[in-house]
């Protein structure tokens, strides 16, 4: 692997084990203002820690979809990548700061508007689906050959050969 990796930070109108849920658009105006450079990629949310940068952060309809890069120069991004490649760290947790919240059902507190200021890779996530994978296929090269294959392999095959048998 080369420290590529894709998940999920948060998930929208999931309840975490705080009881805070997320709603759509929750992350938009921060991620418009400070992008993914401006978000860091943290080991268990810990300052001390950087462990590489992230390359996107967007919102979809499920929830904060994130692509990050490990810097493989930094050793405990090394033992991160190995534990990810192994399944012994998957989980991912966001660090913010709540600009707009309101009462939810149940005890939850709804997140309308959040300041995302990091994103950390950790044993345990407040909210269990927040997941990370490792991701080989994010591999710009891998990506440029799996490219160049589709746009020289032949869209078919002459012959027979292609056509669906008919049962008899």
């Amino acid at each position: 692997m080369d420290g590529h990796f894709t998940g999920y930070a948060s998930l929208f109108g999931v309840p975490d084990l705080g009881h805070d849920v997320v709603v759509p658009g929750a992350f938009a105006a921060s991620l418009a203002r400070r992008g993914p450079a401006g978000v860091r990629l943290l080991f268990q949310h810990d300052p001390a820690e950087p462990i590489g940068r992230w390359l996107t952060l967007r919102e979809d309809a499920r929830g904060l979809r994130v692509e990050g890069q490990l810097n493989l120069a930094v050793q405990r991004a090394r033992e991160v990548d190995a534990l990810m490649r192994q399944g012994g760290l998957d989980g991912l947790s966001i660090g913010f700061r709540t600009l707009l919240a309101r009462p939810g059902a149940g005890g939850a507190r709804r997140l309308h508007q959040v300041d995302l200021w990091e994103i950390s890779l950790v044993t345990f996530p407040l909210q269990p689906g927040a997941r990370a994978s490792p991701d080989p296929g994010a591999d710009p090269l891998v990506a440029e050959i799996r490219g160049l294959a589709r746009r020289i392999a032949p869209s078919r095959l002459p012959g027979p050969a292609l056509r669906p048998r008919r049962p008899s």
